[in-house]
């Protein structure tokens, strides 16, 4: 979503390398593609106004050390800049010592309301141990309360729902009082909402706030709307007494002015945002590190602690050992893929490590590669798994018609998979990569530019990992 924040970043960073200290001339040259990327970001004129100002203070200011290299000052000037734009330090859900948590939700219509609705449930329930309980109070969208039940069923929450003939704040409150009967210690409840703000929606919510008295008005706010996901928080906020924010579809193609302009412009934080379709990609909002990941310093403690809850640590540990032994199968490799997959989209995985978000700029991973080695792999038996080296020709002709792939495409596998095996023994052993740099990079990950042919061996790679676009040796496709 910064795409285009983060490369003004990085240019103004290179203007800045070299330079032998931090003046006012080289800050303005600096901050001068900064400005234009912010605006062409939709970011709030007087916040990047202001923002831009900000900088330049702290570029110029006494805390500038002069035994830091002016480039790497730079970048923590933008860092601490950033990270106050965007609320500073970490804010979490209200809390309470009489549950249940009353959660109130409210937002346009189209901001994925309903579905946030359930992904909070269940972050609460994974994260924080809690019993939440929905309650469908979404009465104006056709199907809504069918969503929201459809969720609960999914993912195993309890749903509260009436006929849609009954009131949305009398549904709330009987909500309230069967969370209180059957021992739920969170109630979120899904209000209606609207194509635009109205007097209508507004007095529903204004009620729905004064019967039920939430301990929380969390206001959802789609990024994809830009300067309107602004205004329409200015008017919510002018209404209801918002706890914070969530920030809906981060993971796509939005300009992210939203992000950088809605904590100025409301004073309320944001606590969630949402990264993607599936249930569990909800994460709690943090500035410092979304600052990072802006900045092309990635997210090392935020992809770790999805590797923690997603990847069973034992067995992650004795799969180590045995790659750097050589005694790594097919089985485990496989096994290696179906934990690479649990953690989300590989491009995204590989954006939150420092640096490589910039180098995948232009690069195009394809994860359904992922299932296209599966396939292969699933064809093999039992046997050929644990010892690729029995697989010959008429094994590999039979591999390729089960998964439905050509024959090259079963030779590209083995020999790649071979290749690892013999690059973790020398790794294993105290060795290295070798020269090549981004090369063996784009090699293992079977990497491709954009809009342009596939180097080396096609969609394999000419080193270690398959992957990329193009299919396997030779640039044939699947």
């Amino acid at each position: 979503m910064f795409d285009s924040l983060a490369n003004a970043l990085g240019s103004a960073y290179r203007s800045i390398v070299g330079q032998k200290v931090l003046t006012e001339k080289n800050v303005d040259e600096g901050i001068r593609s900064v400005r234009q990327a912010l605006l062409e970001a939709d970011v709030n004129f007087q916040v990047a106004k202001e923002f831009i100002a900000d900088v330049k203070q702290r570029a110029l200011g006494q805390d500038v050390l002069t035994a830091v290299d002016p480039g790497q000052q730079f970048v923590k000037v933008f860092h601490d800049a950033l990270t106050a734009l965007l609320g500073g330090q970490t804010t979490g859900l209200p809390v309470t010592d009489n549950p249940p948590l009353i959660l109130m939700m409210c937002g346009l219509q189209g901001s994925g309301k309903t579905t946030t609705c359930a992904k909070l449930a269940l972050w609460l329930r994974k994260n924080k141990k809690k019993n939440p309980l929905l309650v469908a109070a979404d009465l104006q969208r056709p199907a809504a309360v069918e969503q929201l039940q459809s969720l609960g069923k999914q993912l195993g929450i309890a749903v509260y729902a009436e006929p849609v003939t009954a009131r949305p704040p009398e549904v709330c409150r009987r909500g309230i009082e069967h969370a209180h009967k059957f021992q739920h210690d969170v109630v979120i409840l899904d209000t209606a909402g609207r194509l635009h703000i109205d007097e209508l929606l507004m007095q529903e919510l204004q009620e729905v706030q004064a019967r039920c008295k939430p301990h929380g008005v969390l206001l959802l706010c789609d990024s994809m709307l830009g300067q309107d996901a602004v205004n329409s928080a200015k008017e919510f906020h002018s209404r209801l007494p918002l706890h914070g924010l969530i920030l809906t579809k981060v993971d796509g193609d939005a300009r992210g002015g939203a992000a950088l302009s809605i904590v100025k412009v409301t004073g309320r934080p944001i606590l969630f945002a949402g990264t993607g379709e599936k249930p569990d990609d909800l994460e709690e909002f943090d500035p410092s590190r979304m600052a990072g990941r802006i900045l092309g310093m990635g997210d090392v403690v935020g992809l770790v602690e999805k590797a923690q809850s997603v990847i069973d640590e034992k067995e992650a540990e004795a799969q180590a050992k045995k790659l750097q032994k050589g005694q790594f199968t097919f089985e485990d490799f496989l096994s290696q893929l179906n934990m690479i997959r649990k953690l989300g989209p590989l491009k995204k995985v590989l954006g939150m490590l420092p640096g490589v978000g910039q180098m995948l700029k232009d690069v195009d991973l394809d994860d359904a590669h992922f299932k296209r080695i599966e396939a292969i792999i699933l064809s093999m038996s039992p046997r050929e798994r644990r010892n690729p080296e029995v697989i010959d020709t008429p094994r590999r002709r039979r591999i390729a018609l089960g998964s439905g792939n050509q024959l090259e495409a079963v030779h590209g596998l083995i020999k790649q998979f071979k290749m690892m095996q013999d690059m973790m023994k020398k790794l294993g052993k105290g060795g290295g990569f070798g020269p090549g740099g981004m090369g063996d990079l784009e090699g293992m990950l079977g990497m491709g530019k954009k809009g342009g042919p596939q180097s080396g061996m096609g969609g394999m790679g000419g080193r270690g990992f398959p992957g990329g676009r193009g299919g396997f040796p030779g640039g044939r496709r699947f």
